[in-house]
């Protein structure tokens, strides 16, 4: 019997291949006796070709502004940010998957100059996100071309976020403001900036970084989840006893509820942890979370999750595109670790995501959405910043579960 989310997925390929034909982007002429493998790859094929146009679009309205990197589009107006915002790796980040996708001379140049615009950050030091920065822009500019320097960039990157891990605590602090109220604070989010470090442990051989690595992993797994598997936002621990001291959820509806993003954030780093260092433990943490999410149940029938999952709005609450986008990718590539009905539980509810967010709902139009590809994000609720709007990161994710998706026919 098909689950709630292939029947779902269903829903949203019939009518989206309706759409397609429409636009002239493919012919889906798949019935309903083939497989739902046929509607997905036509997907793929058209969201990254839509991805490519769009994305070109907002790297042409940049191109003057030498210092600036597209942030968001808020009221019909461009929100950009210097090299400073944590953000500013994403976009460049998105070029560099898309000339994966589809390598082209166009792409390449985009992606190279709004790389350089992000190179000062390597040498950051006052907080946790350089690997968000430098790891999403010079990272996979590094992976895809094997440039020395951006090699150079990275190790540098490394070595300035291991600056802020304090191994009397056995974490890298995330935040260095409101001092009153956090000793030493920790998010979810910082589980993502270990891959830097992994990476650079790699390449300089280099064992304190993945010490690092394995100590911040295993006590966030110990102290940030719940029993069942959901995660606060924030952990602030004490130094002297090097234990949490104030837990919390500052982006979401309460400290005891679901953030939606901080617990895709979970997901996708420790699914990349066990790819990384095969710890089984790290499995079965994004096995865990993972369950929970697709389990749970305030997930919405087409798979796109609420910015909470515990807001007491649903279903009249905004729904969150990054959060969709972060767990498709993490879900695809969960799904090789794993076998038989979980491997295909974990691949179908990707898809399903991947297909409702290139529909029509939430993939903008060419030219509009201020040229960001995906609609319906919400950066911070109860903080009134950024809500349904386009993002950096809901793209970057979701271009790289599509080429992910790709990858494996």
């Amino acid at each position: 019997m098909k689950s709630k989310y292939i029947k779902s997925l269903d829903m949203i390929c019939r009518p989206l291949c309706l759409y397609l034909i429409l636009l002239g982007l493919t012919a889906c002429s798949a019935t309903r006796a083939q497989t739902n493998d046929t509607s997905v790859e036509a997907t793929v094929d058209s969201a990254l070709a839509f991805a490519e146009k769009q994305s070109l679009l907002l790297a042409k309205k940049y191109e003057k502004q030498h210092d600036q990197l597209p942030r968001t589009f808020q009221q019909d107006k461009d929100i950009s940010s210097d090299s400073r915002w944590w953000c500013s790796g994403f976009f460049p980040g998105v070029l560099w998957l898309l000339y994966e996708a589809h390598p082209s001379a166009e792409l390449l140049a985009y992606a190279k100059r709004y790389t350089q615009r992000v190179e000062r950050e390597q040498y950051t030091t006052d907080n946790h996100d350089v690997g968000f920065m430098i790891f999403c822009s010079f990272g996979n500019g590094y992976r895809l071309t094997k440039d020395p320097h951006y090699r150079s960039v990275i190790l540098t990157a490394a070595k300035s976020l291991s600056t802020r891990y304090d191994p009397a605590v056995g974490l890298i602090r995330s935040w260095d403001h409101n001092r009153e109220q956090w000793q030493y604070p920790v998010i979810i989010d910082n589980i993502m900036n270990l891959e830097l470090l992994l990476w650079a442990a790699n390449q300089s051989e280099d064992s304190t970084y993945s010490a690092m690595v394995r100590s911040h992993a295993d006590r966030t797994m110990q102290h940030h989840f719940r029993s069942d598997y959901s995660s606060y936002h924030v952990v602030s621990y004490d130094t002297l006893s090097a234990l949490p001291h104030h837990k919390q959820t500052h982006q979401g509806f309460s400290d005891e509820s679901s953030w939606s993003r901080g617990q895709a954030w979970g997901l996708y780093g420790y699914t990349y942890l066990y790819r990384e260092t095969k710890d089984r433990r790290y499995l079965q943490q994004a096995q865990h979370i993972a369950d929970y999410l697709l389990d749970h149940p305030h997930m919405p029938e087409d798979g796109i999750p609420y910015w909470d999952y515990d807001s007491p709005d649903i279903p009249n609450t905004p729904r969150d595109a990054s959060a969709a986008s972060i767990m498709a990718s993490a879900l695809v590539e969960l799904s090789d670790f794993v076998d038989g009905e979980l491997s295909h539980k974990y691949r179908d509810f990707a898809k399903l995501q991947i297909t409702t967010l290139a529909s029509p709902r939430y993939t903008a139009k060419l030219g509009e959405n201020g040229g960001f590809i995906l609609k319906h994000s919400v950066g911070a609720y109860p903080l009134h910043s950024e809500i349904d709007v386009p993002l950096t990161y809901a793209d970057y994710y979701y271009v790289e579960a599509l080429n992910k998706l790709k990858k494996k026919r």
